[in-house]
């Protein structure tokens, strides 16, 4: 049986590279998650997870992340990540991820929606909301990304 995380945060990064897998790499390291290995999880956060503003992985790390991201190679379009978070008073919370050809803010808009639906579907009522969301104008290739790390 696999541990159950105690703390997350958010992070996100966008980059360029010279190609796909350099620039969603440099987005990693842009978010402060380029050296470990991302396990990509579904959407909850186990209760009583708490918030941590920033986390020390160690390299090498295995670390369960719910994620979105995008790489785009038309120079000029816009792109943008973001997760949220939304977590009720008592039990689990739920985590949602986005990635799209839009803004930042706009992503951040889209995800609340996202967290607001998935707080409907379960019958939850949110009492705290979470929310990052980065965007980019490409240049060559480029590469956003927007995590829910969570850690033990």
């Amino acid at each position: 049986m696999l541990p159950t995380p105690v703390k997350f945060t958010l992070v996100a990064g966008a980059s360029e590279g010279s190609s796909p897998l350099n620039a969603f790499d440099q987005a990693l390291l842009a978010a402060g998650a380029g050296n470990v290995n991302l396990i990509r999880v579904s959407s909850i956060l186990p209760p009583n997870t708490e918030f941590a503003t920033q986390i020390i992985l160690p390299p090498g790390a295995l670390v369960p992340t719910a994620y979105g991201k995008l790489i785009s190679h038309v120079p000029g379009t816009k792109i943008a990540a973001a997760v949220a978070v939304g977590i009720p008073k008592e039990g689990f919370g739920v985590i949602m991820e986005y990635s799209g050809y839009t803004s930042g803010e706009e992503a951040g808009k889209i995800i609340l929606g996202m967290v607001e639906e998935a707080f409907y579907n379960r019958k939850l009522k949110m009492d705290q909301y979470l929310v990052k969301s980065v965007e980019h104008c490409v240049v060559k290739i480029g590469a956003v990304f927007a995590g829910v790390i969570l850690w033990y």
